[in-house]
């Protein structure tokens, strides 16, 4: 059979450069109106039972050429199942090298969270009695933003995914963490619940994820860069979210993401900010101590390089909210490779791992809740 390579589908992206026998040649497509790319969703038609090699030639030029080093695709023939193949990086060229078990096999830079998959984890979760979900507005592409209220307890908690849409286990995450709320068997969710009021939005970027965008919505915007000055030209999405943030207000706050080169999952904070002090500070510590304790796939050790005083980007939801608010705010980042620290050969970091991830977080924030001071409204 010939080789076929396509992705006109929900999240798909790719482009298809040349076909030569058991050999394809393939390009990642920028996000529409912007330079960023690096997410890759496509399905190879024709390869079973041959050694196939597929190339993807445009990578040097990709958001982040780090995060190709040691990398290993995602591959899966139900979509259900995803496993790392082997895979190679050299002169700005990915080479994907395997025997296919079928003759339709799915490629993709994660594990994919669709949004088809959205609508399923919506639909579930809002017949549940305890949720309240509502719609905050739609989109440039006329996606809803949805967001579910869940508790009555005076803390705000908000947790919030996938402002950069390629960084899908941050939904993966959202899944997990949902779960955990939910199940009414669950000492450490009933407690969170009768502490905390949680506000959550699992995708902040519905256009992007739809179109198959690493990094921004339908129009190049890069979320995590408008949380001083949204607008609904440039990024409605935002402005919906941070309203409401304004509205019920923020005592803490977690960004969930994804990170291309860091082999580990690791917190960002708010340590830049104008109005830095020593009690938010000790909370972010705490919190990220509890973590340590609570899941063997989290560490301190390797992350980012922590701002300044005064040097805070205040266009971030991190220190935006952390200013605005006075609120204990954080930046989840799991990774697109492995958790070097406890590699899994055959999976790498993966959905299940980001689901398990946020029940630690859930066990994280229960040891600290009684320490978060609900501010008066």
């Amino acid at each position: 059979m010939t080789l076929s390579v396509t992705s006109p589908f929900d999240g798909g992206n790719i482009r298809t450069v040349a076909i030569q026998g058991n050999r394809a040649d393939l390009e990642i497509v920028k996000d529409h109106q912007s330079d960023f790319y690096q997410w890759f969703y496509f399905r190879l038609t024709g390869g079973a039972g041959q050694k196939v090699e597929i190339r993807i030639l445009n990578c040097a030029g990709a958001a982040y050429p780090l995060g190709w080093q040691d990398y290993r695709a995602c591959m899966s023939v139900d979509r259900e199942e995803w496993e790392r193949v082997d895979t190679s990086y050299d002169g700005g060229i990915l080479t994907i090298s395997l025997t296919p078990p079928s003759n339709s096999v799915w490629f993709a830079y994660f594990a994919p969270y669709t949004m088809e998959r959205h609508h399923d984890l919506v639909a579930s979760v809002a017949g549940h009695p305890a949720v309240e979900h509502r719609s905050l507005g739609q989109t440039l592409d006329g996606q809803e933003m949805d967001y579910f209220r869940i508790g009555e307890g005076p803390l705000q908690v908000w947790l919030y995914a996938r402002q950069h849409p390629g960084e899908t286990m941050a939904e993966w995450w959202m899944e997990g963490a949902l779960e955990r709320l939910l199940d009414e068997s669950d000492p450490v969710a009933r407690r969170l619940l009768a502490r905390a009021t949680f506000h959550i939005v699992p995708n902040m970027n519905p256009d992007g994820s739809r179109r198959g965008h690493l990094r921004t919505n339908a129009v190049g915007t890069n979320l995590n860069r408008e949380w001083h000055d949204p607008s609904p030209e440039r990024s409605p999405e935002v402005l919906y979210v941070r309203n409401e943030m304004d509205r019920t207000g923020v005592d803490f706050a977690m960004d969930v993401h994804g990170d291309e080169a860091i082999p580990a999952n690791f917190l960002a904070g708010f340590e830049g900010i104008p109005s830095w002090n020593e009690r938010q500070q000790k909370l972010f510590d705490r919190f990220s101590e509890e973590l340590v304790r609570f899941s063997p796939d989290f560490q301190t050790r390797k992350g980012y390089e922590v701002a300044r005083p005064g040097g805070a980007n205040m266009s971030m939801s991190t220190s935006q909210l952390a200013e605005r608010f006075g609120a204990v705010s954080m930046t989840l980042e799991m990774p697109f490779k492995d958790n070097a620290d406890l590699p899994d050969p055959r999976r790498g970091w993966s959905p299940e791992r980001s689901a398990l991830l946020a029940r630690a977080c859930l066990d994280a924030l229960h040891a600290i809740i009684d320490e978060l001071p609900a501010k008066k409204r």
